[in-house]
């Protein structure tokens, strides 16, 4: 990975991916290649870019995540995942699980360091208000440094310090992760395409739109593309806070979740002009429009093959895919038809969506299903909510059991997939 010694001083405008996220996805190729061949798939020249979304819903999302990325590691999957993009409480795991150096060779070791963490970790008030009072140091504070330094810090036991550019140099063996917000105004105004705002270790900016800055400036005001105001890079516990704001447009917290992070003021035709005069934009939790982070996996230029969307979202076990199916018919993406048998019944385990040569496969997985709740479906789903206290180590056990399930059930299915996604790449080249 390359290394930046200090903020990038101009906005980038395309839509190519960055030197160092090429060289990533170029070196970890080796590794899907040989991780598929493990399972005597063999891909040749064709490796398949996948990419695994992990949705929001709260701790039940976080310990979600944590379950599904340990049974990969156990199937022996892990290692044929190319991307890992998350949304809201799945970011709280991602954050957690970025935070070891490559945490995908020694799963297990990281997965009980967080367990340990989320059962007996305690931040007490005394540390929440010092760490506020670091926050409220800097220019340009916001009420989501009091939501993440008092309720984030609560939910995950830790105040987080560490920056999300360290990473840079410390996850050569594992996926490459993707943070995703969406852009409050633009969400407002139906602005879909600049809505999607993605942050990644090296830089971040609207997907779809192609405006990016290198991620260490992630709170630094911008003017006509060049840097005039620089301010401190923001730490991991902030941006836990910032994707997982998903009461930001809620009744009771509205006016304390509202926060100010980059501006981009540009002289580009792309933008949408509401963009380029805001003198500031607002970010939200992207699970307010679509709470699987689907929009920054199908920028073209990642040429992802195959999506695994890991739906932890809480009601229609459909929702995000049928919605990101709509959004992406409205801006002309490709996307593969999305046809299921609805709510009336209990979703199965695993659902195929691939009717479109021009798209990648997406596999949407609901994470309470006929498969591993057995006829208890309302059961499940009532004992974790989204919003609740935090879960004790027996709610956290069995939600990890279930997650594991989703996996090993559908392993013969994934792999099965895999190799079709393969076979359709080999037809088009």
């Amino acid at each position: 990975m390359l290394l930046y010694s200090v903020c990038s001083s101009e906005v980038r405008i395309g839509h190519s991916l960055n030197e160092a996220e090429s060289q990533h996805v170029a070196s970890r190729r080796v590794m899907v290649q040989q991780c598929l061949q493990q399972h005597n798939i063999s891909s040749s020249d064709e490796v398949p870019i996948i990419a695994v979304l992990g949705s929001g819903g709260g701790e039940r999302a976080m310990i979600g995540l944590l379950g599904s990325l340990s049974q990969l590691s156990e199937e022996k999957l892990l290692d044929c995942i190319m991307y890992l993009s998350g949304v809201s409480g799945s970011t709280c795991c991602m954050a957690a699980v970025y935070k070891e150096s490559d945490w995908s060779i020694r799963m297990e070791t990281v997965k009980q360091n967080i367990i340990q963490r989320l059962g007996s970790g305690k931040v007490s008030h005394s540390v929440q208000y010092n760490k506020l009072k670091k926050m409220c140091e800097r220019d340009n504070v916001s009420v989501t440094n009091i939501w993440a330094a008092c309720f984030v810090s609560s939910v995950v036991k830790e105040i987080e310090d560490h920056l999300l550019t360290e990473c840079r140099d410390q996850h050569t063996n594992d996926p490459y992760p993707i943070y995703t917000v969406i852009d409050k105004h633009c969400k407002h105004n139906t602005l879909y395409k600049d809505t999607w705002f993605e942050i990644t270790p090296d830089e971040c900016g609207y997907s779809l739109t192609g405006a990016f800055v290198d991620s260490k400036c992630l709170g630094s005001q911008f003017v006509k593309g060049a840097k005039t105001e620089e301010h401190p890079e923001i730490d991991m516990l902030y941006l836990q806070g910032l994707c997982g704001s998903a009461l930001a447009d809620g009744d009771k917290i509205r006016k304390w979740i509202s926060h100010n992070i980059v501006c981009l003021s540009l002289t580009v035709d792309e933008v949408h002009p509401s963009i380029l005069k805001s003198k500031t934009r607002q970010y939200e939790d992207a699970g307010l429009l679509v709470n699987s982070p689907y929009f920054s996996v199908l920028r073209k230029e990642r040429n992802v093959d195959l999506i695994i969307s890991l739906d932890f979202s809480d009601g229609d076990p459909f929702e995000t895919v049928d919605k990101a199916a709509q959004i992406c018919k409205d801006l002309q993406i490709p996307f593969p038809t999305v046809e299921h048998h609805g709510t009336h019944e209990e979703p199965k385990d695993f659902y195929v969506f691939n009717d479109n040569p021009n798209a990648p496969t997406v596999i949407h997985i609901p994470f309470f299903n006929a498969g591993n709740c057995k006829g208890n479906l309302n059961m499940w789903k009532n004992r974790y909510q989204t919003f609740q206290s935090a879960y004790n180590d027996k709610m956290i056990s069995d939600l990890l059991e279930k997650a594991g399930l989703n996996i090993t059930n559908t392993k013969k299915k994934l792999l099965r997939e895999i190799e079709e996604v393969i076979k359709k790449k080999k037809e088009h080249s």
